[in-house]
């Protein structure tokens, strides 16, 4: 059974960095798409970076770009996504997300595309 823990999550001032982690068991996590979603209050859940397979591809949202950073380590089955700048309204609960390999198309920025995911670690960036 898959299972997405994520940690790293806390209370940062404007302009701060984090680096959150998403460990990752019971299954071949090199063969996962990995990708990183954000809920704030009363928002809907929205994508924030993807990291291919290997790590050799990424991709952002237009609001993180150049702050944000998604990397993996398949040796110890587990994405980050370090994030500087930090502005308030990067507040926001962090999901990381799991996709096998599958040949049906799907979009890498939309979330019901992504089989697995974890309970969440809450960023607050105080102003």
């Amino acid at each position: 059974q898959v299972q997405l823990v994520e940690s790293g999550g806390g209370l940062v001032q404007t302009g701060g960095s984090l680096r959150l982690s998403c460990a990752s068991s019971g299954h071949t996590f090199s063969s996962y798409f990995m990708a990183w979603f954000r809920q704030a209050p009363g928002k809907e859940r929205e994508f924030v970076a993807f990291i291919s397979t290997s790590g050799a591809s990424t991709a952002y949202a237009d609001s993180v770009k150049g702050r944000f950073t998604i990397s993996r380590d398949n040796g110890k089955n587990t994405v980050y996504l370090q994030m500087s700048s930090l502005k308030p309204e990067d507040t926001a609960v962090y999901y990381c997300a799991a996709r096998p390999r599958k040949t049906t198309a799907w979009d890498m920025r939309r979330d019901y595309d992504y089989d697995h995911w974890g309970q969440g670690t809450q960023v607050t960036v105080s102003s």
